[in-house]
C-alpha cells in the first residue's frame, strides 16, 4: 500500500533552516508530480510547494524565495529546503502527490520559536 512519511521537524528559532523529507512508496513515484503541504492549528491544510514529473517547481507567495522543493526519483524522496524561517512557518508539514492524493502520512512538526 502507498506509504508517504515525513521527517526533518523539529524546533528551530526564527531566520534559521530545516531540510524535511518525504519517503514515498507503494506508487510510481517517478511519474507523480509531488507537494508539501502545511496545517496550521486552526487553518485548512494548504499547498507551499510543488514539483512535476519534469522538474517544474512552483511556490505559494508566503515563500517564495525562502522554500525549496526537490525530488530524487532514485529514492522515492521529496525534499523540502526551508530557509529563512519565521513564526508564521509553525505547521504539520506533510507531503502527497500534487494530482492524485493518496492515505496522508503522520506530517513533521515545524516549529519556529524564540
Amino acid at each position: 500500500q502507498v506509504q508517504l512519511v515525513e521527517s526533518g521537524g523539529g524546533l528551530v528559532q526564527p531566520g534559521g533552516s530545516l531540510r524535511l523529507s518525504c519517503a514515498a512508496s507503494g506508487f510510481t513515484f517517478s511519474v507523480a508530480g509531488m507537494g508539501w503541504y502545511r496545517q496550521a492549528p486552526g487553518k485548512q491544510r494548504e499547498l507551499v510547494a510543488s514539483i512535476t514529473v519534469g522538474g517544474s517547481t512552483n511556490y505559494v507567495d508566503s515563500v517564495k524565495g525562502r522554500f525549496s522543493i526537490s525530488r530524487d526519483n532514485a529514492k522515492n524522496t521529496v525534499y523540502l529546503q526551508m530557509n529563512s524561517l519565521k513564526p508564521e512557518d509553525t505547521a504539520v508539514y506533510y507531503c502527497n502527490g500534487l494530482y492524485r492524493k493518496f492515505a496522508w502520512g503522520q506530517g513533521t512538526q515545524v516549529t519556529v520559536s524564540s
